[in-house]
């Protein structure tokens, strides 16, 4: 065969057309899977050894030559061929160039749709876990700043209005108790990952005497396909990762938007680091949360490489089709996006500063309004009627220009007659704060257990990344 056709040129009289090539080939994205390509290889290298297809000097030289190939490729200097189509038949073509017949037998029960997703399944596993260290690290940003604001009280919103006094902990700790989920999924993905499709070859398996079983646990997975037809099709692992991705990102998005919200001199509520925050190239006085905005704008991208592999896969048939070459580019995408994202936040959430005095100013005055209604409740009153004589309290106060602090005993008897002095007790911010006991609530000893069990799950997760604790002993 000439050396610069691709590998499966015999069955053509002429050589692809450039056009063609040009439009078909990944290289330029699926060379990233160098690493994963050279694992597969020497894995199978092993597998046909075993089989008696390669003898060891055989196998040897094989591996001998992807250790070069390693090497060169670490170094920068692996020389691509015209004939290189994909990461998968740059490397097979470097071994055979070197090795002649010998390195030609490394082909043997192997398809490229075997390959491939074996391939990606390993870098998938490996991103995972990568995408959970940053998720980690971005979870004890945010759960250092609750620490250090256990006692700062804040208005909590709801349609963005002011609602209820809380501590400002219990906002923080929403975010890093929703990155807890994120945690899990990654790990969840690297379990989906977690199967092995060599030995599949195209779809149907392959004649050869080969040991998948041996060739997945060489290759450090924990199980092996049962379906050579499905593990060659088989693109859910990578759906997941779009999806833990995607829904990561929105949480990343709204931690965002309230950080350029903060920021704002109308809320003061934050001022960013200086080494997490950009200026304008015409207005001096500028300090603008550039990584929130860009983490709230990457979110699009990538809930958009989700819906676009979705529409990839939707259609196939089975077995393997060309389409599933689309899956990559959105993969490493996400990968990158989440990577980049998670350590900017993870810096800047750590490094801002939160004003105490102005968050607990702007709490606001009609927030006491529902520990007014729920005192009625304690009292025997119907909520519903609880809730209409505070509005209507409120109301009233509000058309004499007065706020709801300011009101006394007889503005609430004459709002209800079950009102009792003490109710203006209700009336302080930090004590309708302090009575929110119910479970999840944002009373400083509930605030209190969220921070242990934040510390707990954030305990458990170091153990994870670091292999000692539940899940797989080696994450990498």
């Amino acid at each position: 065969m000439t050396p610069d056709l691709p590998l499966w040129a015999g069955r053509f009289s002429r050589p692809p057309a450039p056009e063609m090539q040009a439009f078909g080939n990944s290289l330029g994205f699926d060379r990233r899977m160098w690493r994963e390509d050279l694992a597969a290889t020497a894995a199978h290298a092993r597998t046909l050894e075993r089989a008696g297809i390669l003898v060891p000097e055989e196998r040897a030289a094989i591996e001998g030559a992807l250790a070069s190939a390693a090497a060169s490729f670490d170094a920068g200097t692996f020389v691509f061929d015209a004939a290189d189509e994909d990461i998968h038949s740059a490397v097979e073509r470097f071994v055979t160039d070197r090795l002649g017949d010998t390195g030609a037998k490394i082909h043997a029960g192997r398809s490229r749709n075997d390959l491939v997703a074996t391939d990606l399944r390993l870098w998938v596993k490996a991103a995972a876990v990568r995408v959970a260290g940053g998720i980690h690290a971005l979870q004890a940003a945010l759960a250092g700043q609750a620490e250090a604001h256990r006692d700062t009280l804040a208005p909590g919103y709801t349609h963005l209005q002011r609602a209820q006094p809380i501590l400002f902990a219990h906002h923080l700790l929403a975010h890093a108790f929703s990155l807890a989920r994120d945690f899990d999924r990654m790990l969840c993905v690297r379990r989906a990952a977690d199967v092995s499709p060599l030995g599949a070859a195209a779809f149907a398996g392959t004649s050869l005497p080969l040991d998948p079983v041996a060739t997945a646990a060489d290759l450090g997975f924990g199980a092996v396909f049962d379906n050579a037809a499905d593990a060659v099709s088989d693109r859910d692992f990578a759906l997941e990762f779009l999806a833990a991705g995607a829904i990561l990102g929105v949480h990343l998005s709204r931690l965002g938007e309230e950080i350029v919200l903060w920021t704002t001199s109308e809320f003061g509520f934050a001022v960013l680091d200086d080494a997490y925050a950009q200026g304008s190239s015409i207005m001096p006085q500028k300090k603008n949360p550039d990584v929130a905005e860009l983490a709230r704008a990457k979110a699009a991208r990538l809930t958009a490489n989700l819906v676009h592999v979705l529409g990839v896969m939707k259609g196939l048939p089975l077995a393997y089709d060309k389409d599933l070459q689309e899956d990559k580019e959105a993969v490493f995408d996400t990968a990158d996006t989440l990577t980049a994202a998670l350590a900017a936040l993870a810096g800047l959430v750590s490094t801002t500063s939160f004003d105490a005095e102005r968050l607990s100013a702007s709490v606001g005055t009609a927030s006491a309004a529902t520990d007014l209604a729920e005192w009625l409740v304690a009292a025997g009153v119907p909520f519903r009627e609880a809730h209409h004589a505070v509005g209507a309290l409120v109301g009233r106060l509000g058309a004499e220009g007065r706020e709801l602090t300011s009101a006394t005993t007889e503005d609430l008897v004459a709002a209800h007659p079950a009102f009792k002095p003490s109710a203006l007790e209700r009336l302080d911010p930090r004590r309708c704060a302090e009575a929110r006991r119910s479970h999840g609530g944002t009373a400083p000893e509930r605030i209190a257990e969220q921070l242990a069990r934040m510390k707990s799950i954030l305990d458990e997760q170091e153990a994870v990344l670091s292999g000692g604790g539940r899940g797989p002993a080696e994450l990498g």
